[in-house]
């Protein structure tokens, strides 16, 4: 049933889902304390108590679970026409005609899922992920997620080697910069002014010889008119800065571009089973 009305769902048109997805993350906020919490904490804590943006937050949460339906199971020419224009396409073009392998790094920010459709449209990508909790998700992501040009490698330890496969080979890879890494894949690392326990994997693959490392979203446009692609590149590192610390001041500069459209519910900030605190 679930299946069905995913593929239901995605024949809606955009407007109309984006429209839903609001009514969405109200009910959610209004319906669990434990994720109000987490959303108004980690708000305040980079800074934005205004309820503008609160708003923004609840109501995105809520689009981009109602779009993954469109994201995931129209043709992929269909999802690259939702993108009105690409925002730093320069930057892809030159790592290409440079001969160098790409790594995108896209957080929880507008529709993320869009970045590795578009990429695909040209040259082959492998997207690291996890395996979803509920098992009947995971033939809708591999349907979803791996069409064409998108190769998923699973994050483990053989995913990771799918990546660096692909890199040698001068291809893109794409990763989740701002998931919580299980025990032994992290650093306790500041982002937005608290420890976050924050994998270093991401930084890892950017500091690969000819390679080069982009950051990616797809904002959403107002009443559903569909998505521009941003691509920016990573910062030049501060003197005595980490390289995880280097990407998480490269993902809180992105997120600081469209605040309202980043996913402050997720839990950012957990202490994974077996990880030390920070001391």
């Amino acid at each position: 049933m679930s299946r069905f009305l995913m593929g239901l769902a995605a024949r809606f048109p955009l407007p109309i889902l984006h429209a839903l997805g609001a009514l969405l993350g109200w009910a959610m906020y209004g319906l669990s304390p434990t994720y109000r919490r987490h959303l108004r904490g980690n708000l305040e804590a980079a800074g934005y108590t205004d309820a503008a943006t609160r708003r923004a937050a609840i109501a995105g949460a809520g689009r981009l679970l109602a779009e993954l339906p469109a994201i995931w199971l129209r043709p992929r020419a269909a999802v690259a026409g939702l993108v009105r224009r690409i925002d730093g396409r320069e930057l892809v073009d030159a790592a290409r005609a440079a001969g160098q392998g790409i790594v995108f790094l896209t957080p929880h920010l507008g529709c993320f899922e869009i970045a590795a459709k578009i990429a695909a449209e040209e040259f082959p990508i492998t997207v690291l992920y996890r395996a979803p909790k509920l098992a009947w998700l995971q033939p809708l992501i591999e349907r979803g997620r791996g069409q064409d040009n998108v190769r998923l490698a699973r994050a483990d330890l053989s995913g990771v080697r799918e990546l660096l496969a692909a890199l040698l080979r001068r291809e893109a890879v794409g990763v989740l910069p701002d998931q919580v890494p299980g025990e032994g894949e992290g650093e306790w690392v500041e982002f937005f002014g608290k420890p976050a326990y924050t994998m270093t994997l991401g930084a890892k693959l950017a500091a690969r010889p000819s390679s080069v490392c982009l950051l990616a979203f797809g904002e959403r446009l107002p009443r559903g008119e569909g998505y521009v692609l941003h691509i920016r590149p990573l910062p030049v590192a501060e003197p005595g800065e980490s390289s995880t610390r280097r990407m998480n001041r490269a993902l809180e500069a992105l997120i600081r571009e469209c605040p309202g459209q980043y996913l402050w519910g997720y839990n950012r900030y957990k202490r994974p089973r077996g990880a030390q605190e920070k001391t």
